[in-house]
């Protein structure tokens, strides 16, 4: 008998400043009904996040892939993570400069090397290697979704993620991003740190979205497994208790996160985050805000 699929996603939490998302919830309430045809279909859960992923990557809406914005040299160094549940196997690029597709540039780290993180240089050769599409000209490739922020929104940010449960009940998370806007050269987030921003493993997905300084310091990711684990939590009360602990600290963001009983949650605790899910009875979900 198989499992019940799910998936969730977003589309990055945080100052979002255009009040029409119209754009965007539909591209969103698209991908997850093609998600869902994937999972219905037999598709992994690695296959579906990773293809939703790639998804939100090329459409240019969010801060991630094509709509990722430059740093403060002028270059784009993208980071991104994929962790498998099933096997806790795990891959990712951080400031990668050059390739269309951080997301599956963290896969192919994933599946073609011993390692989990490449970053910079390192993961741009390996991609050329791996025959990884290029971006030949980023000047005309690149579409920032943000170009400016306020001076109070110094760690202004976006991300996008995807969770997935598949039939044999295996459940995938993936997560990409342009990182904070008018970031310092080489600066790393929580996105392809597993267990700060990714993680998943036989309990829980999850994939998060925020000012990621914030996201590490409270292994964000990871304490939501950590917290069903060895305190009993539902999903719904894990999700909060992480972000909550995050908070504290003075950051803010979302996160979604999905248990292998195909229960979703998707809490936030910024103005907004960009969301959308399918759950295992075929009902759909799509917001941004409250």
């Amino acid at each position: 008998m198989s499992a019940p699929v799910a998936l969730a996603i977003h589309g990055g939490a945080g100052p979002i400043r255009n009040a029409d998302q119209s754009r965007e919830t539909a591209h969103m309430e698209a991908l997850v009904k093609g998600g869902r045809a994937m999972l219905d279909r037999g598709a992994s859960a690695l296959d579906t996040a990773v293809a939703m992923v790639q998804g939100m990557e090329e459409a240019g809406y969010y801060i991630a892939g094509k709509g990722a914005a430059p740093n403060r040299d002028g270059d784009y160094e993208l980071d991104a993570a994929v962790m498998d549940g099933a096997s806790r196997r795990a891959g990712a690029v951080c400031a990668l400069q050059g390739f269309v597709s951080p997301v599956a540039a963290a896969r192919a780290v994933m599946e073609q090397t011993p390692h989990v993180l490449l970053a910079g240089a390192g993961a741009a050769k390996f991609c050329a290697a791996a025959g990884l599409e290029r971006v030949t000209d980023p000047a005309h490739y690149y579409t920032p979704a943000a170009t400016s922020m306020a001076a109070s929104e110094a760690l202004a940010h976006g991300t996008v993620g995807c969770v997935a449960l598949d039939a044999q009940g295996r459940l995938c998370a993936a997560t990409s991003t342009g990182g904070v806007l008018n970031k310092m050269p080489g600066r790393v987030g929580d996105t392809p740190l597993i267990g700060a921003g990714t993680w998943a493993d036989e309990r829980v997905a999850v994939s998060c979205t925020g000012q990621g300084e914030f996201f590490i310091r409270a292994a964000v990711a990871a304490d939501v497994s950590a917290r069903m684990a060895y305190a009993g939590m539902s999903v719904d009360a894990a999700a909060a208790g992480a972000l909550a602990d995050m908070q504290r600290q003075g950051g803010d963001g979302g996160l979604i996160a999905l248990d292998a009983q195909g229960r979703i949650a998707m809490p936030f605790i910024s103005q907004g985050m960009r969301r959308a899910a399918i759950d295992a009875h075929g009902n759909i979900t799509v917001r941004v805000f409250r």
